[in-house]
């Protein structure tokens, strides 16, 4: 009950962190970057019940095998702030969680290739949205430049990848200048409010020089 309680006040103060940033201009609604990062766990069983956190889960990166959580995020397209949150096991699929970090007011989807086949999946049937979701980078290898339609798709991929980089911006700051690289609590409602806590303070010092010139 204490988890569904905590769900319910999460979802709550989502729904006024989106509506304070719409009053303000800064959150223009009309297209959405979507992106998960993985936040480390600590491996180590020296702790009280000699267990690692059972919440969070391995995953495969290139070479490299990680333990953690994942922080799924999604900014405005056009200011590059934070509207939505949400945490998942590192081992949860980035696409899975693409329909949850929507306000439903997008007009055009944007996501590195980990979000290919988001146009096909079930929740998102109805949706009246563009997606511009990043070519797989072996497809975008094999693009032939001295051909004029695949150098064509590969300024095209350079024009969604430079709209995506706004949300790496977020995750610069919630891991180098709030630190949050690895977890300190148990349990993934702990961390969820870890992160959207982070993420409002996140808008707060994207948007400061805005802010400051609003309030002069």
């Amino acid at each position: 009950m204490q988890r569904k309680g905590t769900g319910n006040l999460l979802e709550r103060d989502s729904d006024l962190f989106r509506g304070s940033l719409s009053k303000k201009g800064l959150l223009l609604r009309e297209g959405t970057v979507v992106d998960a990062s993985i936040i480390h766990a600590p491996a180590s069983t020296k702790n009280r019940k000699r267990e690692r956190d059972p919440e969070m889960h391995q995953t495969r990166k290139g070479n490299q095998c990680f333990l953690g959580m994942k922080a799924h995020i999604s900014v405005d397209k056009d200011s590059g702030l934070i509207h939505s949150v949400a945490t998942t096991g590192a081992n949860i699929h980035d696409v899975t969680m693409a329909a949850e970090l929507l306000h439903g007011e997008e007009k055009v989807v944007y996501g590195d290739a980990g979000y290919q086949g988001l146009q096909k999946r079930e929740e998102m049937a109805g949706q009246d949205v563009e997606y511009r979701i990043a070519m797989r980078p072996g497809q975008r290898r094999r693009l032939r430049l001295q051909d004029s339609e695949e150098q064509l798709l590969h300024w095209v991929e350079k024009a969604k990848a430079h709209i995506r980089a706004k949300v790496e911006h977020p995750f610069r700051v919630i891991k180098q200048q709030f630190g949050f690289q690895k977890t300190r609590l148990r349990g993934m409602a702990k961390n969820q409010c870890k992160m959207m806590v982070l993420a409002a303070l996140t808008n707060l010092y994207l948007a400061r020089s805005r802010l400051l010139a609003m309030a002069a």
